[in-house]
């Protein structure tokens, strides 16, 4: 088996600044999302599906999909035939992280739907990119805006089928300091609907 791309991915959570924990895989369910996805261990989307469960990231506020768990689905549970678009990973707080092609014909790159803008942004990364730099401490960046004293805490005591829904939503002028929004731990399901829900009656 090549592990060059595990051992970066590795090396890469060894560099982290924040906690990163690889949870343990699902032999059979990796060999199908490998097999469905057509795709190889070389690549570093294959050495997470066949190495990991998943990765949190960061106390949890990030969980990357992998071959999945009890509490964590695998990476091909949301595949989109029609886009070709892969849901890779998703955020505390209902965001989530898809890969897929910007443009027909062209490489695959990895896009964000916001809690707090109820849009898709392309990040302009491929996986391995995308996951070089959150592994290795973007994510303290990117949701700057998004975080509140203490969340270290309150995140990591959730579990992995669990978000943070907060009221008023983010996507509000009154739901932008989440340190006074209500916050309360919801199934992660149920908060990824209301955002695209709400999205939906927004546009």
């Amino acid at each position: 088996m090549d592990s060059a791309a595990w051992d970066e991915i590795l090396a890469a959570a060894q560099a982290a600044r924040y906690p990163v924990e690889m949870l343990a895989p699902d032999a059979d369910r990796a060999e199908s999302c490998l097999a469905n996805l057509g795709i190889t261990v070389r690549s570093w989307l294959g050495a997470v599906i066949t190495h990991t469960g998943g990765i949190c990231v960061d106390h949890g506020w990030l969980r990357v999909l992998g071959s999945g768990g009890t509490d964590l689905p695998d990476v091909a549970t949301d595949a989109d035939p029609a886009s070709r678009g892969l849901v890779i990973g998703f955020d505390v707080l209902g965001g989530q992280f898809a890969w897929v092609p910007a443009e027909p014909g062209a490489p695959p790159t990895v896009h964000y739907f916001a809690p707090d803008t109820l849009d898709w942004l392309d990040l302009e990364q491929g996986y391995a990119a995308w996951l070089h730099a959150v592994l290795t401490g973007s994510l303290t960046q990117f949701y700057d805006a998004l975080r509140w004293p203490g969340w270290e805490t309150e995140v990591a005591a959730l579990g992995l089928s669990e978000g943070i829904h907060t009221w008023p939503p983010p996507s509000t002028v009154q739901g932008q300091d989440l340190a006074n929004a209500s916050r309360k731990a919801v199934p992660m399901a149920e908060l990824i609907y209301f955002h695209h829900e709400l999205a939906k009656q927004l546009s």
